[in-house]
């Protein structure tokens, strides 16, 4: 598919006055052209289904780079898929993503798309460990937000575990981070890991609440307080 015959069927969604509030909730500077996400969601699973990986995978980059808010919205969404083969392509595009990360939502749909493809091949957090000492504040908080598939196992293997107690091991190393969407990453990995696994998040609390803000201690046992009332 052509990227202008892409960016058309973009622009055929839009809803007149929506763009500015939009802009406004995100705090972006791109362009935003004002398209709600349930459209997003059916125009990509349209190209999901009519579209081979590799065309899929080129579209995305082709998407990605006219840094219009929904066109990379809708570049994540084409990628997120549980069965993708191959799917290195699509690995390797939602990774090289990190470094222009600067906001939420940009950040967590691409994340959305990366989990698929850390649960089908779960070496590459061997690459996502990097992430956790870079510079840019986006590629750090990544690496928890594409992880999160690791707190929802109830019954975890020995490797889902390993995985699970590695992934802790980087939000320690973070909790003397205080910049917001840090210290708010590692607490939605712990909120959600409490449902399923409350012992090792109490553990983890014990241990590093002290050196984590408040609003993140209170986020992160959330659930945990629920089960004690």
């Amino acid at each position: 598919m052509e990227l202008q015959v892409a960016l058309d069927a973009l622009e055929a969604l839009i809803e007149p006055g929506r763009a500015e509030g939009m802009a406004a909730y995100h705090k972006q500077t791109r362009r935003v052209l004002g398209i709600p996400n349930p459209a997003l969601n059916d125009l990509s699973k349209s190209w999901r289904q009519s579209l081979t990986v590799e065309q899929r995978v080129s579209l995305a980059s082709e998407l990605w780079k006219t840094d219009i808010f929904e066109a990379r919205i809708v570049a994540s969404k084409v990628l997120t898929q549980a069965r993708l083969r191959p799917d290195d392509g699509a690995w390797d595009l939602i990774a090289s993503w990190t470094a222009d990360f600067d906001s939420w939502a940009i950040a967590d749909h691409a994340c959305m798309a990366g989990q698929k493809r850390l649960v089908t091949d779960p070496s590459r957090l061997d690459a996502v460990e990097a992430w956790t000492a870079s510079e840019h504040m986006w590629t750090r908080r990544a690496a928890l937000v594409i992880t999160l598939p690791w707190t929802k196992q109830n019954f975890p293997k020995p490797a889902e575990l390993e995985a699970r107690d590695r992934v802790l091991g980087w939000a320690a190393s973070y909790v003397t981070d205080h910049t917001w969407f840090i210290q708010k990453a590692v607490a939605w990995w712990l909120r959600d890991l409490s449902k399923h696994d409350a012992a090792r998040v109490q553990a983890f609390l014990e241990r590093h609440a002290d050196d984590m803000k408040p609003f993140a201690v209170k986020e992160a046992s959330r659930f945990l307080r629920m089960r004690e009332q």
